[in-house]
């Protein structure tokens, strides 16, 4: 079985553990489409930092469009974060916002994967 840190080094704490159970019953192919097709999905948990970071400065919501939440997106957009509220607590949580996002693109990208094969 190839080692998915190898692949994905870029990965860290719960969300390299989530997939190296989501792909440790695939053979070796199918890990590294995976890989590949996650990769482009993937949305780094920095950049959700510095986007959710532009809510100070009167751009708030990007991050939230970028995580394919666009009412949350609109929402805070119109709002100025909730009255940077909103936007304080995402800089918080944007490990949380990112390991979501990316736990529901890992899903798809396995499932995909999966069919293909």
């Amino acid at each position: 079985m190839t080692n998915i840190m190898q692949i994905l080094p870029e990965l860290e704490g719960d969300e390299m553990v989530f997939v190296s159970n989501l792909v440790k019953d695939m053979p070796d192919q199918q890990v590294q489409q995976f890989a590949v097709m996650y990769r482009t999905r993937r949305k780094d948990p920095q950049t959700i930092l510095i986007l959710s970071l532009l809510g100070f400065i009167g751009i708030a919501g990007i991050h939230r469009f970028i995580l394919d939440q666009v009412g949350m997106g609109l929402l805070y957009l119109f709002t100025g974060g909730i009255c940077l509220i909103g936007t304080i607590i995402d800089v918080v949580n944007y490990r949380r916002l990112a390991f979501e996002y990316n736990h529901k693109q890992a899903m798809q990208m396995s499932l995909l994967v999966k069919n293909m094969g």
